[in-house]
C-alpha cells in the first residue's frame, strides 16, 4: 500500500512539473512571437529617446498607480465581499449563469495579482534588469487571460495588450541582465 502511495506522489510531482514546464514552454513561444511581431515585422519603431523616456518613469508611474490601486482594491473587496452572492444568484435567475459576479470577482483577484508582480518588479526596473522586464510582461499576460476569463473586458483587455506589449518589447533592448 505504501509503494503505491509513492507512486501516486511521484506521478503527481511529475505532473505538476510537466504542467509547470507547459506553461513556461507556452509564454518562451508568446515572449518569442511578440518579439518577432512587435520589434523585428514591426511597420515603425519608437525613438531612441521614447524609449529611454519610458524606461525612466516606468518605475515611478508603476508606484504611483499602486498607491492609487490599493483604497480602490481595498474598496471593491469589501463592496465583493457583501455583494458578489447576490450578483451571483442574480444572474441565475435571469439566465445569466454566473456572468457578472464571477466576473466582478475574477477581475479584482487578477487585479491583486497584477499589482503585486508590478510591485516587485520595481526595484529591478530602477536598475533596468531583465528580471523587471520579464515580471511586468507576465504581469501584463495574466491581465490579459483575466480579461478573457471576466468575459466583460475582452475586447478592452486584447487592445490594451496589445498596446502594452508594443511598448513593452519596444524598450526590452535597454533592460540588461
Amino acid at each position: 500500500m505504501t509503494e503505491k502511495t509513492a507512486q501516486t506522489g511521484s506521478q503527481q510531482k511529475t505532473d505538476a512539473s510537466s504542467s509547470k514546464s507547459d506553461i513556461k514552454s507556452l509564454v518562451a513561444q508568446l515572449e518569442a512571437f511578440l518579439d518577432e511581431h512587435m520589434v523585428k515585422k514591426a511597420p515603425f519603431t519608437l525613438p531612441a529617446g521614447a524609449k529611454e523616456f519610458i524606461v525612466s518613469a516606468t518605475p515611478f508611474l508603476v508606484i504611483i498607480f499602486a498607491v492609487l490601486a490599493l483604497p480602490l482594491i481595498f474598496a471593491a473587496l469589501g463592496i465583493s465581499a457583501i455583494l458578489s452572492p447576490f450578483a451571483i444568484l442574480g444572474g441565475l435567475t435571469a439566465g445569466y449563469g454566473f456572468g457578472w459576479g464571477l466576473g466582478a470577482i475574477i477581475a479584482l483577484i487578477v487585479s491583486i495579482i497584477t499589482l503585486v508582480i508590478e510591485v516587485i518588479a520595481v526595484p529591478g526596473l530602477f536598475k533596468r534588469t531583465k528580471g523587471a522586464w520579464k515580471l511586468l510582461f507576465y504581469a501584463s499576460v495574466i491581465s490579459l487571460i483575466g480579461s478573457i476569463l471576466s468575459v466583460n473586458g475582452l475586447v478592452g483587455g486584447i487592445i490594451s495588450a496589445i498596446i502594452g506589449w508594443y511598448i513593452l518589447f519596444q524598450v526590452k533592448e535597454l533592460y540588461k541582465n
